[in-house]
C-alpha cells in the first residue's frame, strides 16, 4: 500500500490496488504484414474512467488502444486496461476532481506503458515505446470543453 500525505492539512491519497483490468492483443492481417516492409501508421487513444467505489474510494481505469496499420492493412490492435483502487480524504470537491483526473492516472501509466510494450513485442513486432503523457493538460483541456458545453458528457 502507498501513501501520499499533503503537509499537515489532513489531505491524503491512499493507493490500495494496481491491478490489470483487461488487456488484449489482436494481429488481424497476420502474417501478411511480417512479410512488408515495416513502416506503420501508429494511431493511439487515451480514455480514463473514474468510479465512486464506496466511501472515500475511487475506481480508476486508464485504457490506451494502440492501433498500427501498413497501409490498408491492420498490422496490430493492442488495448489495455489498467486500473487502480485509490482511497481520498480531507479534499474538496474541485481538489478531489483533480487528484482523479491527475494524479491517479499519472500513477497507472507507467503500468499500461510496459504492458503496452510487453504485448506489442509477443506479437512479433518491434519495440513499441509509448510516449509521456501530460494529464494535467487533458484535465484542464476536459474542464474548459465541460465549461463551454456543460450539458455534454466530457471523457478524460
Amino acid at each position: 500500500m502507498s501513501e501520499r500525505e499533503d503537509a499537515g492539512d489532513g489531505r491524503r491519497v491512499t493507493l490500495q490496488k494496481i491491478y490489470l483490468r483487461d488487456a488484449s492483443v489482436e494481429v488481424p492481417d497476420g502474417p501478411r504484414v511480417f512479410t512488408s516492409e515495416w513502416k506503420p501508421k501508429i494511431d493511439v487513444d487515451l480514455d480514463t474512467r473514474i468510479q465512486n467505489a464506496g466511501q472515500d474510494h475511487h475506481h480508476v481505469v486508464v485504457t490506451v488502444t494502440v492501433t498500427a496499420k501498413l497501409e490498408d492493412h491492420t498490422a496490430y490492435i493492442v488495448e489495455v486496461q489498467q486500473a487502480g483502487v485509490f482511497t481520498l480524504q480531507g479534499f474538496d470537491e474541485e481538489d478531489r476532481r483533480r487528484v482523479l483526473g491527475v494524479y491517479c492516472p499519472d500513477t497507472l501509466f507507467p503500468y499500461v506503458r510496459e504492458t503496452v510494450s510487453d504485448l506489442v513485442q509477443r506479437a512479433g513486432f518491434p519495440p513499441f515505446l509509448l510516449q509521456p503523457i501530460n494529464f494535467d493538460a487533458l484535465y484542464r483541456s476536459g474542464r474548459t470543453q465541460a465549461e463551454a458545453a456543460p450539458d455534454e458528457a466530457v471523457s478524460h
